[in-house]
């Protein structure tokens, strides 16, 4: 009878022991960090802020810095584990690599094999800036950056705050967009504290963003070249220098060699409608749009003064504007009491081919009006 008392004791000691660790370990990792956002000249960034930052990045964890493009998720690009890091505060699927972010050409050039007379001549055009290239990885650069493929996506960001954070880490900084994987990209600093809140320890909060879309990527692995996403740096530009570019019809891809071929991207929380193809300034045209996708709508447009008695979200004067403000637009309409949001589509030409890339993505239903 004793024995018997005794192993009941003892598996409830296991279980609650069991349950007990299965708890704190969930709660460590729900809210592993107390997330600080400290507020950093993006012209002149002060240098102990810097160092502070670069001091984290050197010791293996993951912050949240400004570039030009958008906010990124940054970890030394020579460090696995920092890198995993990275996939697990994002929760971002484990075939989709990140880019690597560096502060010179010779850094560049230690990254990879082969720095090719293209990618000088690219670099010379538009780096520091947004435009990113898949080459040949070294062994400098650790493979979980490209989970597994003998490739890097690589460029130089053409922000203060980035540059001198990655010249006083001394690495390479591999950094996707710093938020929660499927959400809008962030622009703004508040933006990546809503998403990794306690999943990071420091964002470097700079203001806004200025192009407000990721990267350009092109690969020079591929003879001619091939435009794997469109970003910052318009393909008008790009083939002035490569007039051969590639442009594929559809940038999606089972193999990814850069982020954004997969994965469905940027969904706001609320329903999203793209509109193409015609003009939704029709009051009872963007209701009846609205009831079919669930009730009151706001239509993000261009020109707010023609939506007269419509919601309405402004998005630029003009394509420019538009992809700057596209992602924090998008965070409006989730943060907004209204049940779906009818997206006007732009001409895809310059900027506004970027913007209606993310916006297809982004979208939950595509109307195309006659």
């Amino acid at each position: 009878m004793q024995e018997v008392v005794y192993n009941k004791f003892s598996k409830t000691i296991f279980f609650y022991c069991f349950f007990l660790e299965t708890y704190l370990t969930m709660a460590f990792e729900e809210k592993k960090y107390n997330t600080e956002i400290v507020k950093v000249d993006p012209l002149n960034p002060e240098k102990e802020i810097i160092k502070k930052a670069a001091k984290l990045i050197v010791l293996g964890e993951v912050i949240g810095f400004p570039t030009e493009t958008v906010y990124g998720l940054g970890a030394d690009a020579t460090n696995s584990h920092a890198i995993n890091k990275i996939f697990e505060a994002k929760n971002r699927p484990q075939d989709n690599p990140v880019i690597v972010h560096v502060h010179s050409i010779k850094e560049a050039e230690k990254s990879v094999t082969e720095f090719s007379e293209l990618a000088e001549r690219l670099a010379k055009a538009f780096w520091p800036g947004p435009l990113t290239m898949v080459l040949p990885r070294s062994d400098y650069i650790s493979p979980e950056v490209s989970k597994g493929l003998s490739t890097v996506a690589i460029r130089m960001p053409a922000h203060s705050v980035a540059l001198e954070l990655i010249k006083n880490s001394g690495v390479p900084i591999a950094a996707p967009s710093a938020n929660l994987s499927g959400k809008p990209s962030p622009t703004k600093a508040i933006h990546v504290f809503k998403d990794l809140q306690g999943r990071i320890p420091l964002i470097l909060d700079g203001g806004s963003t200025l192009v407000g879309v990721e990267s350009t990527v092109v690969s020079l692995i591929n003879n001619p070249p091939v435009l794997l996403r469109p970003g910052g740096v318009t393909i008008e530009d790009l083939k002035k220098f490569i007039p051969n570019l590639i442009v594929p019809e559809n940038f999606s891809s089972e193999k990814p060699l850069s982020p954004g071929q997969k994965y469905r991207h940027y969904s706001p929380e609320t329903k999203l409608v793209l509109v193409i193809n015609g003009s939704t300034a029709d009051p009872k045209k963007i209701d009846s749009i609205g009831r079919r996708f669930g009730g009151q709508p706001v239509v993000l447009c261009s020109n707010p003064d023609h939506r007269h008695d419509l919601h309405v979200i402004h998005l630029g004067n003009n394509p420019k504007e538009i992809q700057a403000n596209f992602f924090a637009s998008l965070r409006i309409l989730d943060d907004a009491s209204f049940d779906v949001g009818i997206l006007e589509g732009i001409e895809p030409v310059g900027p506004g081919f970027a913007v209606m890339n993310r916006a297809k993505k982004a979208a939950h239903k595509i109307i195309v009006l006659d």
